[in-house]
């Protein structure tokens, strides 16, 4: 059996570190991070997944507040990218094409018409190299991971380092890195679907949520950005205050109806580019605020989730059982001069961060 580099040179007090299984004859690692609040993350190198984030509520009752599976088979056959990194292009491109001086590349078409989320073998399908980590305040877990020239049809050796940071300040950090040899475009995001109930056979939909956007990118049909950027004031995409996520959901609306929900970029107000959006959830009183450096936020509501029952456990997640808050640039950028630019040159690195923080609410 084949493992991936893993570096552990000191035995870390607030992390645990066992198998998970193996895939094609690789060992797959399972990283269990605590911080001193009672949080804990389980992370595994298969695609950089967060399997579970167990967070208490407003009794003392810890709960694990993403969505996912028990194992690493179910995660393999997984097609909703839970929990997982995504890259080397998060989100969607237009017919899977886009050209970089004049050359035209052809990525691999796995959402027809388009290409999403990396292709059939994105990042989230990948066994990262792992590094354990350690520092006054925090354990986290280092993955690095070399997407080879022209894999998935995109152009360039593709170095790629993310971070994961359990704080004792109860954030959960992400840090993205990537260098490349050649001309190339980056989109990197972390795809954890949420349900601060900690109960999974519930749904997303009385949480309350709050984005820092005037504007939303619309689509068309097939998900893909007009182009044009459209203000939120008047319509169902307006969280400019605290609403729930279901008020208006199920509006006569041609947007919602695209995406059987919300499944759009939110343009982050320059000025709270720190701040991108916060959710609570009143029962739990679990509370989740999201920091961003990246100019876009993606709010799925898991229009498209059907039944499942994971592992052993007779434990399913439906339709909007889970939501989404993806930090990232904005879909078909490339093919879209005006959106801020996805391109990466030689020379250059790609950096970008997004923060959870979780903290307990009570009115």
């Amino acid at each position: 059996m084949r493992t991936k580099k893993y570096t552990n040179p000191v035995k870390l007090k607030n992390m645990k570190v066992e198998t998970f299984g193996e895939i094609d004859s690789e060992k797959v690692l399972l990283f269990t991070l605590h911080n001193s609040n009672g949080i804990s993350a389980k992370i595994t190198n298969y695609g950089g997944i967060i399997t579970s984030l167990m967070v208490p509520d407003k009794n003392g009752v810890t709960e694990n507040i993403v969505l996912g599976y028990n194992t690493l088979n179910d995660y393999i056959k997984d097609s909703s990218y839970h929990g997982a990194l995504i890259g080397r292009y998060c989100n969607r491109i237009a017919q899977g094409k886009f050209s970089l001086d004049n050359k035209e590349y052809s990525l691999t078409i796995n959402f027809h018409p388009n290409h999403l989320h990396g292709g059939e073998k994105g990042f989230n399908k990948m066994v990262w190299d792992a590094k354990t980590i350690e520092g006054d305040n925090f354990v986290g877990l280092e993955l690095s991971y070399l997407s080879k020239d022209m894999e998935e049809g995109y152009p360039g050796n593709l170095t790629v380092k993310v971070r994961y940071e359990l704080t004792n300040e109860n954030e959960l950090k992400v840090e993205y890195f990537a260098t490349t040899d050649k001309k190339t475009i980056v989109n990197l995001t972390q795809h954890s679907y949420f349900n601060l109930s900690g109960n999974v056979k519930s749904t997303i939909l009385d949480h309350i949520l709050k984005i820092n956007a005037d504007y939303y990118l619309p689509i068309n049909s097939s998900l893909i950005p007009l182009g044009a950027l459209q203000p939120v004031k008047n319509t169902p995409f307006d969280f400019s205050e605290f609403t729930k996520i279901g008020a208006r959901i199920n509006e006569e609306n041609t947007q919602l109806k695209a995406a059987s929900g919300y499944d759009h970029t939110f343009v982050l107000n320059k000025e709270n580019q720190k701040l991108a959006a916060a959710v609570f959830e009143e029962e739990s009183g679990r509370s989740m605020e999201v920091y961003t450096s990246k100019p876009g936020l993606q709010l799925y509501t898991g229009n498209f989730l059907s039944e499942f029952t994971p592992g052993k456990e007779a434990v399913s997640f439906g339709k909007r059982s889970g939501f989404c808050l993806e930090t990232q640039l904005f879909p078909n950028t490339p093919n879209e001069p005006t959106f801020p630019t996805a391109t990466l040159l030689p020379g250059e690195e790609y950096y970008e961060s997004t923060t959870f923080k979780f903290s307990i609410k009570t009115n």
